[in-house]
């Protein structure tokens, strides 16, 4: 069988610059000659199988990050800018791996452009009033440069992920969420109380007492007792971070700053050790799950998709969470699907179906228009404010891997895996999507012609050429 080829002069470059090491001293480590290690580096030769065992042995590098990473997720980025009619063809994906590959720093740039472009196109058309003043500040709003930073770093932090776990299990074992946040924030002189808050609420400061909604479900107290402690406890952590991110404006660094304490209570509330070894005997149960670490469903899914810490990774996950008109509000995948910049999900994923089965775990065998198969796993997620009048916040999350994994799942019980005609044919959004034959395709792709047919009718009034 054939050895992929795996340039990744950039990773070589980074791990080199995150050790310290000099050029040469990295060149002896890695048992290269220098001019070797410089080609390497430089994309001008493919890393060699024993350079490839020196990087896991010495450095500890995740060698199935070198051929995919960063550069893949650049590589989504760019081809689904790049199908903007903005610009007259794409590139071929060789063109586009290289780039990603050999000047992510470009390729990050020119995503930024097409944003900026993007947001100026669609403030014209609303005749945003801020136009003037809004169009001399960012390339990107904050809320986007934020999540780009997560989006990049694979949604794992490996800092703010040991420093909740030692917090949460100081004597090497998993204590009491509750019971050690309220004594870790007591030593900060901030006393906690259970009391009754207006609904929706979950806590309020107020000096140095923090006041809990005692209707407020038990794992969303925990957890945003846990955030408190982040901010209370692990403000230089937390701003060391922000540093190294270097975020373009002060409220992209205010956002980032509550997702980092986020970060830390998720955590904090299910430690990376503990609970990867429960994933793993519990077949990522996520009811168990929940039971063991007194989270909630969506607390589990989310912290599922995490798990990406080097030399210990769990199954590589894509979670999703979207509202009830179809629009993504949370995302993340460590897998080889990539979410859309712009616009919802496909409209075949079941996760749109969760809505209509309350309750109920909704199963899905998928395959995406490169090849890949999933099993895909949705769920309704509403919140309740805790009163009969208040408003019911509806969500659906969606959860799903590669079927090569699916052995390791208890939601692929009495699947049949073998039969490819039970795998139904998804997208990632139907902008980008090519298959011309979509029955619930919403809108065109926009990198490819159409024809109008005066002579036929069928789901779609066009066809799509290649």
């Amino acid at each position: 069988m054939a050895i992929q080829k795996i340039y990744a002069g950039s990773a070589l470059r980074e791990t080199r610059a995150r050790t310290g090491l000099t050029q040469r001293r990295f060149a002896e480590t890695l048992g290269v000659s220098l001019p070797y290690l410089s080609q390497m580096e430089n994309n001008h030769r493919p890393i060699s199988a024993g350079v490839l065992l020196r990087l896991a042995q010495e450095f500890g590098t995740d060698l199935t990050t070198l051929a995919a990473g960063d550069a893949e997720r650049m590589v989504i980025d760019m081809q689904e800018a790049l199908a903007d009619p903005l610009f007259d063809a794409t590139p071929p994906l060789t063109d586009l791996r290289l780039a990603a590959t050999n000047v992510p720093v470009l390729a990050r740039a020119f995503l930024d452009l097409h944003r900026a472009y993007r947001e100026g196109q669609e403030r014209l058309a609303a005749l945003d009033e801020a136009l003037g003043a809004a169009s001399h500040s960012t390339l990107s709003t904050p809320w986007d440069e934020v999540r780009d930073f997560f989006h990049y770093c694979d949604n794992y932090l490996d800092a703010v992920d040991r420093a909740a776990e030692r917090f949460a299990c100081p004597d090497g074992a998993r204590s009491d969420p509750w019971a050690r946040a309220v004594e870790a924030l007591a030593a900060k002189g901030i006393r906690v109380s259970l009391t009754e808050l207006p609904a929706g609420a979950v806590y309020r400061r107020e000096g140095a007492q923090v006041l809990m909604n005692a209707s407020a479900e038990a794992p969303t107290r925990a957890f945003q007792l846990l955030h408190i402690v982040a901010l209370e406890r692990q403000a230089d952590l937390l701003e060391a971070t922000l540093d190294l991110a270097r975020f373009r404006s002060t409220t992209a660094r205010e956002i980032a700053r509550l997702g980092l304490a986020n970060y830390f209570a998720g955590a904090a509330l299910m430690p990376y050790r503990a609970f990867l070894a429960a994933a793993q005997s519990e077949r990522h149960d996520l009811e168990r799950l929940s039971h063991l670490f007194g989270a909630s469903l969506e607390q589990v899914a989310h912290r599922l998709s995490t798990l990406q810490r080097p030399g210990a990774k769990g199954l590589p996950f894509f979670f999703v969470r979207v509202d009830q008109a179809g629009t993504i509000t949370k995302r993340h995948s460590a897998t080889r699907l990539q979410f859309a910049r712009f616009g919802g999900a496909c409209p075949l994923w079941n996760v749109h179906q969760a809505f209509e089965q309350p309750g109920r775990f909704l199963r899905q065998l998928a395959e995406t228009p490169d090849g890949v198969r999933y099993l895909l796993l949705s769920r309704d997620v509403s919140k309740h404010a805790g009163a009969y009048n208040a408003p019911v916040r509806r969500f659906a999350i969606g959860l799903g891997c590669e079927v090569t994994h699916a052995a390791g799942l208890v939601y692929a019980d009495g699947l049949d895996l073998s039969k490819p005609r039970a795998f139904e044919p998804i997208g990632i959004s139907c902008r980008i999507c090519p298959r011309p034959d979509c029955h619930q395709r919403s809108v065109p792709p926009i990198d490819r012609a159409l024809r109008i047919p005066n002579d036929r009718n069928g789901h779609l009034p066009y066809e799509i050429t290649s």
